[in-house]
C-alpha cells in the first residue's frame, strides 16, 4: 500500500463524510452542506490517498505566519495506526512554517495520541461552546 499526500485540493464532500464516519471523529456528517461550508471556509487542507480513495484528512485555519488551528484530523478506521495522522501533522507543520504555532482542541478519546505526535498539552486555554 502506497499512501499519497496532497494539499491545495478539497475532496468531494461525500468522501470527507465517509472518512469522518469511519474514523469516529464526531462531526455533523448528517448535514452535508455544513461539512461543505466547513471546507469552503478553511484555508489549509492536507489529504492522504490510497490510489483514488481518500483515507485521511487534516483541516486547518491559519494565517501562515503566526497561528494555525488544526480543526480536524481524521483517518479511516482501517488505515489508523499506520502513521498517516502523524504524516498529515508533519506536512501541515511544513506548509505553515517554523514561525507558526500549531494548536488544536482534542477529542477526549485522542488525548493520549497527540503527545506522541509532538504536541505539548497546555492549560492556558478557554472555550465558549457552540450552541448548535
Amino acid at each position: 500500500m502506497e499512501i499519497n499526500y496532497k494539499y491545495g485540493i478539497t475532496p468531494e464532500t461525500d468522501s470527507i463524510i465517509e472518512v469522518y464516519n469511519s474514523s469516529g471523529l464526531n462531526r455533523p456528517t448528517g448535514d452535508e452542506e455544513r461539512i461543505a461550508e466547513m471546507y469552503r471556509n478553511s484555508n489549509l487542507v492536507v489529504t492522504a490517498w490510497d490510489k483514488d480513495q481518500l483515507v485521511g484528512i487534516a483541516r486547518s485555519l491559519t494565517d501562515f505566519c503566526y497561528c494555525c488551528y488544526l480543526s480536524d484530523l481524521a483517518i479511516r478506521k482501517e488505515y489508523q495506526k499506520l502513521g498517516i495522522g502523524k504524516e498529515l501533522i508533519k506536512l501541515t507543520r511544513e506548509i505553515i512554517g517554523p514561525k507558526t504555532t500549531l494548536l488544536l482542541l482534542s477529542a477526549p478519546s485522542a488525548m493520549d495520541y497527540y503527545p506522541k505526535t509532538g504536541f505539548r498539552k497546555v492549560a492556558n486555554g478557554f472555550i465558549i461552546d457552540r450552541e448548535q
